[in-house]
């Protein structure tokens, strides 16, 4: 039995037939797809493809959705990691999209969005409490492994083991950084959880250049405009307006989504929390049609049922008060606030 804390492996890289689940987790990104790659090498010289469910955790509207440009429809994050498994061959009954949901009065559940539940909560995610991950990501995940945690533990008559496999790299992010390649993440007489992490040690610019030879394109979000190929738009894809992003990140994001973005101007309004410590998404919004600022290179018209739902959920929840009151991140706006919305605070970024 393994204690708390151990790898199923006792060796610093796991062994791929020590587990029952292979649980690859693919966002769409370039990432993912690098970690898809090296996976699925070792399963297939490990004999244990059958083993592999890879997952994605659809984030519903915040995803980057699908977009036509000259003609050609480019896929969004959802359907692109879905894309991924195939391209690095896995079946396509073996690529399963979760998302997080919420029942509804008489019955049935309806998507619930990060967005729905910042706008209940009344705060946005910060460092140290990143409920978005655990909440939209995490939690989905790992509740789509239990009908299968419970079938197979009373068969196998022990924990089930199931290896977590990402596509987190070290220089990401300070963070990052400091991510073991392989530890155990949940221990329990049920399920026993360890995490891999195949790409850690890759560089950005050695992911990039793997790209180029990589039987699948990078998503539209990475280039200028889709197919571009230069890597001239946003550095991740995931969330398309994540809080933790990059001031040019968030910029791009607003232009190429500015319903989104007003819907989450309209959050922040109302709570009074701001999107980003030190800068309102008023202000970037500002900033983002300002002389020099990134150009989108596409806008996406968002004028879809998933979208108008979502405004309506985000609309409710802002009627009732907010289940956390705010108090560490809030800053009122100023007349002197919008003053400095100037490209100089972007440059400076």
């Amino acid at each position: 039995m393994t204690t708390p804390g151990q790898t199923v492996t006792r060796a610093p890289l796991p062994d791929l037939t020590d587990y029952d689940l292979l649980a690859p987790q693919l966002s769409g990104g370039n990432d993912s797809a690098l970690m898809m790659s090296l996976f699925m090498d070792a399963a297939r010289a490990a004999g244990v493809v059958d083993r592999v469910r890879s997952y994605h955790a659809c984030l519903g509207v915040l995803d980057w959705p699908s977009v036509v440009y000259d003609g050609v429809r480019w896929p969004g994050a959802a359907e692109y990691a879905a894309c991924q498994a195939a391209a690095f061959g896995l079946p396509a009954d073996q690529h399963i999209e979760v998302t997080r949901t919420m029942p509804v009065a008489g019955g049935g559940r309806v998507p619930h969005t990060l967005l729905t539940e910042i706008a209940a909560y009344g705060r946005y995610p910060r460092l140290g409490a990143k409920f978005c991950t655990k909440s939209a990501k995490e939690s989905v995940v790992s509740a789509a492994w239990t009908p299968v945690v419970r079938a197979w533990k009373k068969e196998l008559g022990r924990p089930v083991r199931i290896l977590k496999v990402m596509g987190m790299r070290w220089d990401e992010s300070p963070a990052r950084s400091l991510l073991r390649p392989y530890r155990n993440v949940v221990s329990n007489s049920a399920r026993i959880v360890d995490e891999w992490l195949p790409a850690l040690a890759w560089s950005t610019p050695a992911a990039r250049e793997w790209a180029g030879s990589s039987p699948i394109a990078p998503h539209w979000t990475y280039d200028s405009v889709p197919g571009a190929r230069d890597w001239g738009g946003t550095s991740r894809c995931s969330c398309s307006l994540c809080v933790f992003g990059s001031r040019r990140d968030v910029l791009l994001a607003i232009g190429r989504r500015p319903r989104l973005a007003a819907l989450y101007d309209e959050v922040e309004a109302v709570r009074g929390d701001i999107f980003q410590p030190g800068i309102r998404i008023h202000e970037l919004i500002h900033l983002a049609r300002s002389p020099g600022a990134p150009a989108p290179g596409v806008i996406c018209a968002d004028d879809t049922p998933a979208f108008d739902f979502l405004q309506e959920q985000v609309r409710a929840a802002l009627q009732k008060p907010p289940r956390k009151q705010v108090l560490l991140a809030r800053r009122e706006a100023t007349a002197s606030d919008c003053a400095a919305c100037s490209l100089d605070r972007f440059r400076g970024s």
